[in-house]
């Protein structure tokens, strides 16, 4: 069995976008794409199956051919929600995650954050990098978990946390060093959006 086979994908779509007007920042266009494309084209070739979470539009975003899944949690619990999405709809062992507004991670994420989760036998790992002055920053959006936690998010969810870092330390976790910060820079604003453009 490939290790791409033990992996389902996720992309979030379900922000708010708030610092973007309220658009619907997956259908943001960067370079007249969507930004949920971009997404496609990385995670696609790194997973047996993809899905995504949106919460507006989804005609639009099923016209992608891939199925799509709105939040069960409707209080607007954050990324956490779409966790819970793509866990209830993961059929293979694991799940990898990754959010509609960051069109530059690495073409091995799922291989080395599926490693690491692996070989340390946790139940989830996520990306971590360091700038310039070594200051390590974390990417919990950018993760690989194993399928069967669901359950355990229900509960923690239930109880009115919503913190993604604060239920990933409940479980075994591992982070994962990517040397290049600027892979994770995600788009909240329109400026953000043009220094994109650029580096394309």
């Amino acid at each position: 069995m490939s290790q791409k086979s033990l992996v389902d994908g996720l992309i979030l779509c379900g922000g708010q976008a708030q610092r973007m007007g309220g658009q619907d920042k997956g259908l943001i266009e960067l370079k007249q794409v969507p930004l949920f494309q971009y997404g496609i084209l990385k995670l696609a070739p790194q997973v047996s199956r993809l899905m995504l979470n949106a919460n507006r539009n989804e005609d639009v975003y099923a016209q992608s051919g891939y199925p799509v899944f709105a939040d069960t949690y409707l209080d607007f619990s954050g990324p956490l929600a779409g966790f819970h999405v793509g866990l209830s709809y993961c059929q293979a062992p694991f799940l990898a995650i990754v959010p509609c507004d960051s069109p530059l991670f690495p073409d091995d994420l799922v291989e080395r954050l599926l490693i690491a989760v692996q070989s340390e036998q946790a139940d989830v790992s996520y990306v971590v990098t360091h700038n310039s002055q070594h200051q390590q920053y974390s990417h919990p959006v950018f993760c690989v978990m194993r399928q069967g936690l669901k359950d355990n998010l229900s509960a923690f969810l239930d109880s009115g946390e919503r913190k993604i870092d604060r239920w990933f330390h409940q479980l075994k976790y591992v982070e994962v060093l990517f040397p290049d910060e600027g892979a994770f820079v995600n788009i909240n604003t329109p400026e953000e959006l043009a220094h994109i453009e650029k580096l394309l």
